[in-house]
C-alpha cells in the first residue's frame, strides 16, 4: 500500500526534528522533503538565525530534499503568505497531501496553519500536539537528540543561554515560568544529532549577536 506523501515543516530546531522522528517511527507517511523559510537578506533560517549550510547538512543527514521558501527582511505578512502559498501549490502539484508540524500547544498557531491549508489539498499533521512539555523535553534528550540554543528572547531569558546545549542541565537552569521546550518563544534551537539523522553535524557555538530584542548565537560548521 502506498503511503501518503508528506513534507515536514522544518525550522532547524528540536520540535520539528522530533516530530519527524515520531512520524518516521509510526511509518504512516512517506516524508519526501523539508520545507523551510529562509531570510534571503541574511541567508539564514527565519527566526532561528541558523546558517543555510547547517540547514543543508541537517537535511542531508535526515535524507530529505530541501524546499526553501525565501523571504525578505523585514517580511510583510502578505509577502510571507504569498510565498508560502506558492510553495504549497508546488507541493500539491508533486502529489504531496500532508504537512507535518512540530507545534506543541499554541492553539492560535495551529488554527492559523489549518486555516491557511484549508482547501489547498494539504492536510496539516501535529504529532506532538499537547504533549506535556517537561516530559517531552526529557524524551527528546533521552532519544539522543542534541541541539544548541540558537536564539533567545532577551525579555524572557538571559543572553548567556544563547549557544548552550539543550540538555538536562539546561532544563534545570531555566528560570521559573520558562517553558522547557521554549514553546512561548523563549528560545529556539538548532538540532545537530538525533535518531532522525544518519550522522552528527559538527557545529561550534560562535559569537553572540543581539538584534531586535533577541540574542543569536552564530553556530558555525566545525
Amino acid at each position: 500500500m502506498t503511503r501518503p506523501k508528506a513534507l515536514i515543516s522544518w525550522s532547524s530546531g528540536k520540535d520539528s526534528a522530533f516530530a519527524l522522528h515520531e512520524v518516521m517511527q509510526a511509518g504512516e507517511f512517506d516524508v519526501v522533503g523539508a520545507l523551510t523559510t529562509v531570510t534571503e537578506t541574511f541567508g539564514r533560517v527565519s527566526i532561528h538565525g541558523v546558517r543555510q549550510e547547517i540547514l543543508q547538512a541537517q537535511c542531508e543527514a535526515a535524507g530529505l530534499p530541501q524546499r526553501i521558501v525565501p523571504i525578505p527582511y523585514p517580511c510583510p505578512n502578505g509577502v510571507y503568505e504569498a510565498r508560502m502559498g506558492e510553495a504549497v501549490a508546488r507541493a500539491v502539484a508533486d502529489g504531496i497531501t500532508h504537512m507535518i508540524f512540530g507545534d506543541l500547544y499554541l492553539a492560535d498557531i495551529r488554527a492559523y496553519r489549518e486555516q491557511k491549508l484549508a482547501g489547498t489539498g494539504i492536510t496539516p499533521v501535529f504529532p506532538l500536539w499537547q504533549r506535556p512539555t517537561p516530559e517531552l523535553a526529557r524524551a527528546m534528550i533521552a532519544s539522543g537528540l542534541q541541539a544548541y540554543i540558537a536564539t533567545v528572547d532577551m525579555m524572557k531569558l538571559p543572553v548567556e543561554f544563547a549557544g548552550r546545549e539543550f540538555d538536562a542541565s539546561l532544563l534545570t537552569d531555566l528560570p521559573a515560568g520558562v517553558d522547557p521546550c521554549g514553546e512561548n518563544g523563549e528560545f529556539h534551537t538548532c538540532v545537530v544529532a538525533g535518531p532522525m539523522f544518519s550522522r552528527r553535524i559538527a557545529v561550534t557555538p560562535g559569537e553572540r549577536v543581539e538584534r531586535d530584542g533577541y540574542a543569536y548565537c552564530d553556530l558555525v560548521m566545525a
